[in-house]
């Protein structure tokens, strides 16, 4: 049995000091520290920083030059070992717009990755398929040809490893589709890649749509006359969104106001393509060329395509930004994407009973110590 002490715990609503945790696989008890008796246990010393829950990453297509579509599980596990340096403990790793035989090996790569727990690092919850069922209109930089009509029954084929996919519920075939794939219950159905009006977006909300893909970006704007997609999933409280805090693809000006109105349906992603953690340079997404400069990915026509932020650094923009209390930035990335995908069972908070996936931060957020199900990676 392990214990971490001297830490100031983040907790999902507040942040507590003099508290040990004491864990295996799972958190067995949160404790005052104070009379504790040390020897018993392989011991911590967290010397003063956040102990924070393990960050979970619904929505990711690769990381250190790895791609989910490469048709290679190697890629994914290459991902795995990159992102728990970065304190990411649960990951779903992301799909494009490729052809189906593409798609489906890559759900098969994740299906052999996630049989393996934590082996490598971040553990693979499930995957987040973007597409192909989007409108060509907003399909970002998304790949046209290979887009394809809704259908539920592709999404039931895959529910074990699909946890969330992204539809635009305007599109022929788009409410029964989302309709079918609520009504069976495993998958959620996340409005993405949309060129849905106000009405049509609440349509598909009230076929069963509970997510948002990437808020802001790829959809119908915020207009006062016309609300679009993002006046919609900002106005429904069954609704979750995501958000990119890498402070290019919103406004950092806007991280305050969505946090008002979602609270805990915010769910910070890093929409992380193959480029990050690699020096600038050109690199691909979805079949297409991709040039990184710092911060921004774009397509050769100035598209935006993905981008290569680190979760832990999100959260560190979310918290300056917005005036949340250290406890709601941690939770946006953590307990809130597990809620999200119906992981929080299991994941998302320093709870007992919950899976130790636990990490040691600084005051500027960089990762000193990642533990996955009890083991330190």
């Amino acid at each position: 049995m392990k214990c971490i002490i001297n830490g100031q715990l983040v907790l999902p609503t507040d942040v507590v000091s003099g508290m040990a945790v004491i864990f295996d696989e799972k958190i067995e008890k949160i404790v005052p520290a104070e009379g504790l008796d040390l020897s018993q246990y392989e011991v911590i010393d967290a010397e003063g920083k956040w102990v924070a829950p393990g960050l979970v990453d619904i929505h990711i297509h690769g990381y250190m030059g790895a791609d989910t579509c490469d048709g290679d599980p190697d890629g994914i596990r290459k991902m795995s070992e990159g992102l728990a340096k970065n304190g990411v403990t649960s990951f779903c790793p992301t799909t494009m717009t490729v052809s189906v035989e593409e798609i489906e090996k890559a759900f098969n790569d994740a299906r052999e990755v996630k049989a393996e727990g934590a082996k490598y690092g971040a553990k693979v919850v499930g995957i987040n398929c973007e597409g192909p069922f989007i409108n060509a209109s907003k399909k970002g930089a998304q790949a046209e040809e290979h887009i394809k009509r809704p259908d539920a029954e592709f999404i039931k084929k895959h529910a074990d490893i699909i946890k969330v996919y992204t539809i635009a519920p305007e599109v022929d075939g788009g409410l029964e589709c989302i309709a079918d794939v609520f009504a069976d219950g495993r998958v959620v159905s996340s409005m993405g890649h949309t060129n849905a009006t106000f009405d049509e977006a609440n349509a598909g909300i009230n076929a069963g749509v509970r997510h948002t893909t990437h808020l802001f970006n790829a959809q119908t704007a915020l207009m006062h006359r016309n609300p679009g997609v993002v006046g919609a999933a900002l106005s429904d409280e069954n609704v979750s969104v995501e958000l990119i805090c890498d402070t290019f693809h919103v406004n950092p000006g806007l991280y305050k106001m969505v946090s008002k109105l979602k609270g805990d349906k915010l769910c910070l992603i890093t929409d992380c393509m193959r480029a990050g953690g690699m020096p600038d340079g050109e690199y691909s997404l979805g079949g297409q060329p991709v040039f990184k400069t710092g911060i921004q990915c774009l397509l050769a026509d100035g598209t935006i395509a993905g981008s290569v932020l680190d979760l832990n650094k999100g959260v560190k923009n979310f918290y300056e930004h917005s005036g949340v209390s250290l406890a709601t930035a941690f939770a946006a990335a953590s307990l809130n994407p597990a809620k999200a995908i119906g992981e929080d069972a299991n994941i998302g908070s320093l709870e007992e009973g919950k899976c130790a996936d636990i990490i040691i931060v600084d005051t500027d957020f960089n990762v000193i110590k990642t533990i996955i199900g009890g083991i330190e990676k």
